[in-house]
């Protein structure tokens, strides 16, 4: 079962009660009044703040055994389906959308990137795995200080956290606190990604070189990928689709996206559309796809229970790199 059907079955049956006023003695209107004075008061802002306040309902991280509540970190889809479902009595947010209402968090570190750990059954600071549907949000200690403060002390503790100098230290901190996560979590989508980059690239894809790299899970896109972007004649706007590699071939003017699974990702019909639409609208002749894997266990595990690779993509296995196959649709034979 999905997790919003999940969502919406136990608000029927009444495991997920009313939703309350407050959280932690918070209601919107402050978290309104908190938010406009640093240019961030717009409706989703709001429900994912008072979201990430949920101190009743249990982690939506269905491994921690009840033993978290919301609060100690959620993943986009948790907030997306909290705000959207439980919170409007709606679809839950796009996915696609975390820029407009969690970036504007994170990037002033009013919310703590963290991961949650199956292994240690425990949250651990950063996002070591980008993708990973195990990367989650919290809110910062300081600023819940400041949403739980008295009507005549929660500005200026505001104004103190709010300043450049304090913006800096406390990114700054949480950068080192999530590097040491990284190089403690075994990052197999990373190593996939590097692989497909590095063997997948040069064998099958000659011509192509790699504009865009998503093995982060902060900006979206940097400096450096933008000036690639920009001489690529590319354009990606919020709602389109990230892939994990993004290739152009300046003599074709073509560019391939290869999406590297280990858990999820595969390149489906969703992606194919969204992706066609932006080669489409950036004028591009073409666009191709493929699906990599660790190794054919990885693939049939997925795939038995899946069955979601679009036709006309590509398949490689890491494991089996001497070759890669096509995904066709079914022959036939009357014609």
């Amino acid at each position: 079962m999905k997790l919003e059907e999940r969502i919406s079955a136990n608000i029927k049956n009444g495991k997920i009660p009313p939703l309350p006023s407050t959280f932690q003695g918070v209601d919107k209107e402050r978290i309104s009044q908190v938010l406009a004075k640093i240019d961030r008061s717009r409706p989703d802002i709001i429900d994912v703040v008072f979201a990430l306040l949920d101190d009743v309902l249990p982690s939506f991280f269905t491994k921690t055994a009840n033993q978290f509540k919301f609060c100690a970190g959620a993943s986009t889809a948790h907030i997306a389906c909290h705000v959207g479902i439980i919170q409007r009595s709606s679809g839950k947010l796009d996915r696609e959308g975390r820029d407009y209402w969690l970036k504007p968090l994170w990037e002033i570190g009013a919310l703590e990137k963290v991961y949650f750990s199956p292994k240690e059954n425990k949250f651990l600071p950063g996002h070591p795995t980008a993708k990973s549907p195990n990367s989650a949000y919290r809110i910062d200690e300081g600023f819940l200080k400041i949403l739980k403060a008295s009507p005549s002390s929660w500005q200026s503790i505001l104004h103190a956290w709010s300043s450049s100098s304090a913006i800096r230290r406390r990114l700054s901190l949480q950068a080192k606190l999530a590097q040491r996560t990284r190089e403690s979590v075994d990052s197999k989508h990373l190593r996939l990604i590097q692989d497909s980059q590095e063997h997948y690239v040069p064998n099958f894809l000659p011509g192509f070189e790699v504009i865009y790299i998503d093995d982060a899970d902060g900006d979206r896109i940097s400096d450096e990928e933008s000036k690639k972007l920009e001489r690529a004649g590319l354009n990606i706007a919020l709602d389109d689709s990230m892939p994990d590699i993004l290739l152009w071939n300046s003599t074709t003017d073509s560019v391939w996206v290869i999406e590297a699974v280990c858990s999820d990702g595969e390149v489906d019909w969703h992606k194919v559309e969204n992706l066609t639409k932006l080669a489409k609208r950036c004028g591009k002749s073409s666009i191709g796809f493929t699906t990599t894997y660790p190794d054919w266990r990885t693939a049939a595990t997925r795939q038995s229970s899946m069955k979601n690779l679009a036709v006309d993509t590509f398949l490689w296995i890491r494991t089996d790199g001497a070759k890669q196959f096509r995904v066709l649709p079914p022959v036939d034979f009357e014609k």
